[in-house]
């Protein structure tokens, strides 16, 4: 019974050990941290040809998620600044003069600060083969 017992108290300790692993995790271990700015930490990850990234802030809080496949972007409903987040297919899109937080061969993430103490988060599509963005995505 006093086996049982302490199972029973250590389960939830047990379970907190555990390392965050994938996409929606605050400090993900099986990816690397590849921001480009102090006070962010981005995530990508590759999976059936299709990119995800996920930025984080300094305290590992989920912000904005994306999911980028060649020249098609989708924002994924998840992070506290998920309403704040652009697409390159978004109307409203402009170049952002914000500071750049991510950066590959197919995309960049920028980050710019509101009036409202928000911040708006923004992916451009850098890649400039049209053929080669719709064919596959590059890197990681």
């Amino acid at each position: 019974m006093l086996a049982g017992l302490m199972l029973a108290f250590a389960g939830p300790v047990l379970a907190q050990q555990q390392p965050d692993a994938g996409l929606g995790s605050a400090w993900p271990t099986d990816t690397p941290d590849v921001s480009s700015m102090p006070g962010y930490h981005v995530y990508t990850w590759v999976k059936s040809g299709v990119k995800y990234v996920q930025v984080n802030d300094n305290s590992g809080q989920v912000l904005v998620a994306l999911a980028n496949a060649g020249d098609v972007f989708l924002p994924l409903p998840m992070g506290s600044a998920a309403q704040d987040l652009r697409m390159p297919q978004d109307a409203s899109v402009t170049t952002s003069p914000g500071a750049t937080v991510y950066q590959d061969d197919t995309m960049m993430m920028t980050a710019t600060p509101q009036t409202s103490g928000a911040v708006m988060f923004q992916a451009i599509s850098t890649c400039t083969n049209p053929v080669e963005c719709s064919t596959h995505v590059n890197g990681n």
